[in-house]
């Protein structure tokens, strides 16, 4: 088991929380104020390490299997993400998906770090 932290449409109530298989939620949790945060081509949110500027990102905390998360999450991910370690706002590490370096200055890419949560920039609230 594994402790995963979403921040799109894995979430509670998104169209990707079937994909967990029923792993179970640990809680809401908060990045470390040190990530930018993206939408990329309006289809779901990235997050990346940031020199400055950095803020913090909203989601939950998953328990999750290996078998889950190299079976279902991993392969399912867009070619734009991948598996990486954060940390979070109370200093723990927790797994992640995070923008990979090759696209990151993507013209794809919008800024949502000053909303810093999914949810609220696609009106899921």
């Amino acid at each position: 088991m594994a402790l995963l932290f979403l921040n799109g449409g894995g979430m509670r109530g998104g169209p990707l929380n079937h994909q967990l298989q029923g792993a179970p939620l640990v809680g809401w949790a908060a990045s470390a104020p040190k990530y930018r945060f993206f939408s990329v081509g309006d289809r779901f949110p990235a997050m990346a390490e940031a020199e400055t500027g950095g803020r913090s990102v909203v989601g939950e905390v998953y328990d999750i299997s290996l078998e889950v998360l190299r079976e279902h999450l991993v392969p399912a991910e867009p070619p734009e993400l991948e598996l990486g370690l954060i940390e979070l706002a109370d200093g723990a590490s927790c797994l992640a998906t995070v923008l990979r370096k090759p696209y990151q200055g993507d013209d794809n890419l919008v800024d949502i770090s000053n909303l810093g949560d999914w949810r609220r920039y696609r009106g899921w609230e």
